[in-house]
């Protein structure tokens, strides 16, 4: 959801006023910003950055601690709720360094985790996001998983 204002002469040049017209998909539709109002009052709820915070805390140590168990040289890059995983031996900075990552690796990584139901992003370079619909089975489920799957990727 979006919105975009400006003095007001440039306003009246916006269409039904004015000859500009402005659309954009869903836009001012009644369900689209029903929806949208409806995401900002949950986003204003008492502890529910708190609660994202956590989950995605967990995750990433999780899985820090599942890599560590597999032996497997996993960087996960965090930004609350949004992560990465590497599969490096040494953090991953920028792009030079993630490139230098064992991407067929991930590669084996993405299916094996598929195969037990977590879906991924299938490319390192694009991040995963823990969102309020997860709560700590799913979280516990996904770290689970790759403490199955770690193990068997090899080297």
């Amino acid at each position: 959801m979006g919105a975009y204002g400006g003095k007001r002469r440039i306003m009246e040049m916006m269409a039904p006023l004015g000859p500009v017209y402005q659309a954009g998909t869903l836009s001012g539709n009644p369900l689209a910003m029903n929806a949208g109002l409806a995401t900002l009052k949950a986003l204003r709820a008492d502890g529910f950055y708190e609660r994202l915070e956590a989950l995605s805390s967990r995750l990433a140590e999780g899985m820090a601690r599942a890599a560590e168990k597999a032996r497997a040289p996993v960087q996960t890059n965090r930004v609350g709720s949004m992560m990465t995983f590497f599969f490096a031996d040494s953090a991953v900075a920028d792009y030079e360094s993630a490139r230098r990552c064992d991407r067929e690796r991930y590669a084996r990584f993405f299916h094996g985790m598929l195969e037990h139901g977590v879906y991924l992003a299938p490319s390192q370079f694009e991040a995963a996001f823990v969102s309020a619909a997860h709560g700590e089975s799913q979280i516990d489920a996904t770290i689970a998983a790759a403490e199955e799957v770690l193990p068997r990727l090899g080297r």
